[in-house]
């Protein structure tokens, strides 16, 4: 069994992070972007996991357009209300960008250069 490649956290200051390919939409193209910031992806696997991701948030942005754009996520036929047929659609394209971003090992929060709590958490009405 192949060995999984390790990944690296990219240097925010460095301008190296690979361009989105063109055939991205906006919300894809987004996407990229925020991940190729925080993390350096150089294998061509990891690469093309990441371009059909954001080709997946792309599809689940179209769906929840055209949702909106048909009056909502509910719509009425002879037979009654009926969720929108893109309904299941966009929810397979989002579960899928989750999977594969879990899968890429994305979903872990990257390092903090300072050590203890995060800025901004300290409530003091409590």
């Amino acid at each position: 069994m192949p060995k999984k490649p390790t990944l690296t956290i990219a240097d925010p200051k460095s301008d190296t992070a690979l361009s989105p390919p063109t055939t991205l939409g906006k919300t894809g193209a987004a996407l990229w972007q925020t991940i190729m910031n925080e993390y350096r992806i150089a294998d061509s696997g990891g690469c093309e996991m990441l371009v059909q991701i954001c080709k997946a948030a792309d599809r689940a942005d179209e769906c929840a357009e055209e949702i909106v754009n048909d009056g909502g996520p509910v719509i009425r036929t002879k037979h009654g209300l009926r969720d929108h047929p893109l309904l299941k659609h966009e929810l397979a394209a989002r579960s899928f960008v989750v999977r594969a971003l879990h899968r890429l090992g994305l979903d872990i929060e990257p390092p903090r250069d300072r050590v203890g709590r995060p800025p901004g958490t300290f409530n003091r009405a409590r």
